[in-house]
């Protein structure tokens, strides 16, 4: 087989259908995010990030870079190892008793990123409980597909954010089955929230364990920035509690939060954690110093939520449809793979806007869209740049307004 060939026709079908990903080369600069310097070749353009994770600016933080820079004078870069072997530092302990305080568990146990958390977890309880099977909403994340692939466990999908569907799946397994729920709260592309109480009452009613996953709602949602689940005071009736540490919070990593005796079974089990690098001690006192100050601090949400409302208004007053839900992410539909990543690449090289196209396999065809996370540190007038140049180039590609435009 000539390997390079296939390599290149493949890419090239992708080139085709328009769905090819280019990164995106850029330095963010601690006190100006979301301003940032692109590169290209040997040039530079000054951007603004309308497409981060970094839902509340914490990686820019004082708080946050103050710890980090204290860890590393303290402790160096590295974990040294696995936590098994010489990688358990005490800033690592220190942020799992924050993030079981956050939940209201137990215990907590840290990963290596959110989809690691996952497929760790999940890979773990599925594969390990005798005759378990899962059951996934439609609509998960890769991680969480790839963790109950990974188990090699029964499983059943269920129509997205449907109890009812979910109810008959359960129904079908007497009470003798383990059975574990797996779903999130917020959807990252069109940022639909899950009935949580209503999936937990199924759950309940069929003796199932629940499997959330709150990435894209911790640090943002509830009292304490614990996500949906604290927010509508459902915490205590969740079997484990998934997040991650690379979005609101601003740093990098995973982690579940759930019984002592359900964390400790993961960690003696769970080959992704066992055999994986630890996080740097930098990069733990950094988070946990992230959720302290979210903890305590409500001002960086109620900003968000001010500022994502703000973006909603004026792409409603331009006519630039956009997919309405309760979250802060904010869909922009162009449902053309071609005109999404040219919109994309046209905002870029004409105004310094950033937003990334979001094609198939991540959203199914015909469904393209460019996903904004307004931010607190966006200003009015990155706004109104925003919003004028969707407008412009709306009107270039032709494409059609929202009948409710003013």
């Amino acid at each position: 087989m000539d390997f390079e060939t296939y390599f290149a026709d493949e890419l090239n079908s992708v080139r085709e259908e328009g769905r090819y990903r280019v990164f995106t080369d850029i330095k963010r600069h601690r006190g100006k995010f979301p301003h940032a310097t692109r590169f290209v070749g040997e040039e530079t353009q000054a951007v603004t990030v309308w497409c981060s994770n970094d839902y509340l600016g914490m990686g820019q933080h004082p708080v946050v870079i103050d710890a980090m820079h204290s860890a590393l004078d303290e402790c160096g870069a590295g974990a040294g190892g696995t936590r098994n072997i010489s990688g358990t530092n005490h800033y690592h302990v220190e942020l799992e008793a924050e993030l079981a305080d956050l939940h209201g568990k137990e215990s907590a146990l840290l990963f290596t990123s959110g989809y690691v958390s996952n497929w760790a977890g999940l890979g773990t309880l599925a594969s390990k409980i005798p005759n378990c099977v899962v059951f996934s909403d439609a609509l998960n994340h890769a991680s969480m597909i790839e963790g109950i692939r990974h188990s090699r466990a029964p499983y059943k999908i269920w129509q997205h954010n449907d109890p009812e569907d979910l109810d008959r799946m359960l129904s079908e397994f007497g009470p003798e089955v383990p059975k574990l729920v797996a779903f999130e709260s917020v959807y990252s592309m069109d940022g639909d929230i899950a009935p949580i109480k209503e999936i937990l009452d199924v759950c309940e009613k069929h003796g199932a364990m629940s499997y959330i996953d709150e990435v894209h709602a911790v640090g943002l949602y509830g009292a304490r920035g614990g996500g949906i689940a604290e927010r509508e005071g459902l915490m205590d009736r969740i079997t484990v509690i998934e997040g991650t540490l690379g979005k609101a919070y601003g740093v990098m990593g995973g982690y579940i939060a759930a019984s002592r005796n359900l964390v400790d079974f993961v960690r003696s089990f769970a080959s992704g954690f066992i055999f994986s690098t630890a996080l740097p001690p930098a990069v733990a006192a950094g988070a946990a110093a992230s959720i302290r100050h979210l903890k305590n601090s409500s001002e960086e949400r109620e900003l968000q939520r001010e500022r994502v409302e703000q973006v909603r208004r004026k792409l409603d007053i331009m006519g630039i449809p956009h997919l309405a839900n309760p979250s802060h992410i904010i869909p922009v539909m162009v449902g053309d793979a071609h005109k999404c990543k040219f919109i994309s690449d046209w905002l870029m090289d004409n105004h310094g806007i950033y937003v990334q196209p979001i094609n198939y396999p991540t959203v199914p065809v015909g469904t393209e869209r460019l996903r904004l996370t307004p931010s607190p540190v966006h200003d009015d007038g990155d706004i109104d740049r925003l919003v004028n140049a969707l407008s412009e180039i709306w009107s270039q590609c032709e494409l059609a307004r929202m009948a409710s435009a003013a």
